[in-house]
């Protein structure tokens, strides 16, 4: 008689039941949506905030001039960056033919080749390492292999010091891009006559473009604005770069030793070369978003 009797009853609370259980978990789902959305909001603060300041102190210099003349002296009115820029699209420049072949070929065999072996573990291992040293020491290296050997300061040096910074960042990322393309596109390949090869040139790397480019632009990010190994290695310099193998500007080097000046005209120079190298950064990062914007993969 018993069973029978609570059998309604639990039918009818299972329902009653449900729905508080239904209205528990939306409520804490708005919540943790709101939270979530909260932290988002909180973390893009200081973003907004460092790019707005910059912006508000480096507008007033923002003119052709800017573009085109050299640094003025102490107590000069008037003047440019011209040469900081060229000369850190010359270093970076470097850097980047110097670390891209090597960072991607690196995580093509880590990825394609290496078939989890030993050597590759140590690889990454090496990289995660490297990713962590602080940029004066790939300054200091730079230094003692290229400075001290040549007896120069040179854009080279730079480049070369700039590389080391930028290489782990694109193995990482390049091979995590690789990773990620699914196993069935390789097989299709090779089932259709393609050599490993082959396959990997023609379609694993074009399917990861949009990830290389990434980390390319990460690691670009990273170089353009690293003082510290430039000044072990590219010195700096008040004239137009004259050749890769001379002492070269730089914008961030000119923004090291601006904002340190007890002249105001320098100073505002010092937040105008900061806003272009932010500018540059962003550009940078447009493109290779526009260079990959048609590929679906």
């Amino acid at each position: 008689m018993s069973t029978s009797r609570e059998a309604p009853l639990s039918g009818v609370s299972n329902p009653i039941n449900l729905r508080r259980t239904l209205g528990l978990r939306s409520i804490f789902d708005v919540v943790m949506t709101g939270v979530a959305g909260a932290c988002i909001i909180i973390s893009l603060i200081p973003l907004f905030a460092v790019l707005s300041y910059v912006a508000l102190k480096g507008f007033s210099r923002l003119n052709l001039d800017l573009f085109t003349k050299l640094p003025p002296a102490a107590g000069q009115q008037t003047g440019g960056i011209g040469n900081a820029i060229i000369g850190t699209f010359m270093v970076v420049g470097i850097a980047v033919a110097i670390a891209v072949p090597f960072g991607v070929l690196a995580a093509v065999y880590l990825s394609e080749f290496s078939k989890g072996s030993k050597l590759a573990q140590w690889i990454r291992f090496a990289t995660n390492v490297l990713s962590g040293v602080p940029s004066i020491i790939s300054g200091i290296f730079a230094y003692g292999i290229i400075v001290i050997t040549t007896g120069e300061f040179s854009a080279i040096a730079g480049g070369v010091a700039l590389s080391v910074l930028m290489l782990p960042t694109i193995v990482r990322t390049t091979d995590e891009g690789l990773r990620i393309v699914p196993p069935d596109v390789r097989w299709a390949s090779v089932g259709l006559g393609a050599s490993d090869y082959q396959t990997v040139l023609k379609v694993v790397i074009p399917a990861a473009l949009p990830a290389i480019l990434t980390g390319v632009t990460l690691a670009v990010a990273r170089a353009a604005g690293e003082t510290a190994p430039l000044i072990f290695t590219a010195l700096n310099s008040n004239f137009w770069p004259r050749g890769l193998w001379e002492p070269t500007p730089s914008l961030a080097v000119l923004v090291y030793n601006f904002s340190t000046s007890f002249d105001e005209v320098l100073q505002e120079y010092a937040w105008a070369a900061s806003l272009i190298l932010v500018l540059l950064v962003l550009l940078t990062s447009i493109l290779s978003r526009w260079a990959t914007r048609n590929q679906n993969y």
